[in-house]
Order: C-alpha cells, then structure tokens, then sequence
C-alpha cells in the first residue's frame, strides 16, 4: 500500500508551527539590535540596528568569565561523561558478573531522584572536601551521570554479539574491542549524548548558584541571572529599557553557541536518538 504524500495543508501547518518556535528567538535577536528605548515604545518594529545594546552589556556585565568558566566545565565534565559512560554502558550491556542486574537497577533507581533531593548532601560534601567556590565542584558532580549510562547501555546492546566475539578471535583485547569494533558503531549515539550533555551543564542553573557565590568562579547562567543587579548596579540611574537591552544582548549571545553545536550536529543527533529507541 502506497504512503500518501503530504498535502498542501500539511506543509502550511508545518510552516506555521515552525514560525511560532522561531519568532521569539527572531524578535530577541532583532531587539537587541534596538535602541534600548525603542524595545519600549515600539517592540515590534525593526528599527535603525545598533550595537549599543552589546557594547554596554560587555562594560557591564562579567560574561566574558561567564563563558570562560562554561567553558573550562564543560570541556571538562564533558570528557569524562564521554569516557566513562560508555565504558560503564559497555559492561552492562554485555558482560556478565555477579550482582549486574542489581546494580543497574540501582543505577535507574538515582534516575527518580529530584536534583533538589540531592543538593544539601552534595554541597555538606563540597564543604567537606573543601571545594565549595571551586572548579571541583562544579564539575565532579554529575560528571558520571546515571542517563548517560543507560543510553549507552541501551546503544550498545543492540550491537550483535557475534560481532565482539569476532574481535575476540581475531585476539584483540578487551579495551581494544570496545575502542575498534564497538565506538565506531555506536557513533550516532555518541553524538546524540554530545549534544545532551553539552545542553545539561550549559544550561546547568541549580547546582552552580548553590555551589559556587565566588564570582570569579560562576558560569554564564549565573551570570545572566544576575545581570539585571549588575546593570543598576553599574550604572547609576539605569531605566527599565536600559536593562532590557543589555539583557536581551546576554541572552542573544548565550545561545548562539547551542545554536551552532547543534545545526552541526543535528544529523547525528536525530540518527542516535532513533537507534537508541530501538533495540535491534
């Protein structure tokens, strides 16, 4: 039975959602090419573009070791989620040992816990250790993530077993088979936890603010949570447009780098959404 094609409604009803979604992003971006009293008196016009908004937010606002911090945690956390997750996924999915089925339960069963449930022990951790207002700890929590290790655990199990075992014959070893047979098939996964992890510590908010009131240490969505105090506070008599502009600057360029990551990753991202969905 033949599929039916997509009808002219259909594509004008796609048109139309996809304006909904991209208008708001449209309409930051734009406004924040405004003079900061027309975002006020007229929020719908385009107007003459200016950078004035951008130009006083950089003299007011730290977002330049906003970003610098993201960054370094990012990268950071971000290797050692990649590493470890689906070495750890790797042995669930297909090594036997005792307890196995237990610990992965228990491993699920931290999925049901709220962050909120987790931050006072995590932070009388920090306190302990001595790493509160430190890199440490906004990065070790978390870095090893429970999600992570499901999704590549559920990745890797759809790769046939007579596959590994051939590695095996050929006298490979363990880490061997897992770096030349096992990482290059399950690559869309990869990518697909690259781009889920590089939004979970961008957008990370909770743990930072509670982990971290040094500002030489905050990451860009504390920054940008604070931005509205750093503008009065830097300029005296700053109005209501004033701050909007700058934040609507801040805003336009904190998500410019999610934007880039995933146009270019999009194609590995759908790919290793849907083959972690099925199990072949």
């Amino acid at each position: 039975m033949s599929q039916t094609r997509p009808g002219l409604a259909q594509y004008v009803l796609l048109a139309l959602l996809a304006i909904a979604f991209l208008y708001p992003i449209f309409w930051a971006v734009s406004s924040s090419l405004k003079p900061a009293a027309e975002i006020i008196s007229s929020p719908l016009s385009l107007g003459a573009p200016t950078l004035d908004n951008y130009r006083a937010m950089f003299a007011d606002v730290p977002i330049g070791t906003g970003f610098a911090n993201t960054a370094l945690v990012l990268v950071v956390k971000g290797a050692m989620t990649m590493f470890f997750c689906p070495l750890a996924g790797y042995a669930f999915a297909k090594y036997s040992f005792p307890g196995k089925n237990l610990l992965f339960g228990v491993v699920l069963l931290t999925l049901m816990l709220p962050t909120l449930v987790l931050i006072i022990p995590l932070l009388l951790e920090m306190s302990a250790l001595g790493w509160v207002n430190t890199y440490q700890a906004l990065i070790l929590p978390g870095s090893i993530d429970a999600f992570s290790i499901f999704w590549m655990r559920q990745t890797i199990a759809a790769i046939p077993d007579e596959l590994i075992d051939a590695g095996r014959v050929d006298g490979a070893g363990e880490f061997g088979i897992f770096y030349k047979v096992v990482l290059p098939v399950i690559r869309p996964g990869l990518a697909a936890l690259a781009v889920l992890t590089t939004m979970n510590v961008y957008n990370d908010f909770v743990w930072p603010v509670v982990a971290v009131n040094d500002t030489s240490h905050q990451t860009l969505q504390v920054v940008l949570s604070t931005l509205a105090q750093n503008v009065t506070g830097n300029r005296i008599g700053a109005d209501f447009a004033t701050v909007w502009g700058e934040l609507l600057a801040a805003g336009s360029i904190a998500m410019l780098p999610l934007l880039v990551i995933f146009v270019l990753l999009q194609r590995h991202f759908i790919n290793g959404i849907l083959a972690g969905s099925v199990k072949g």
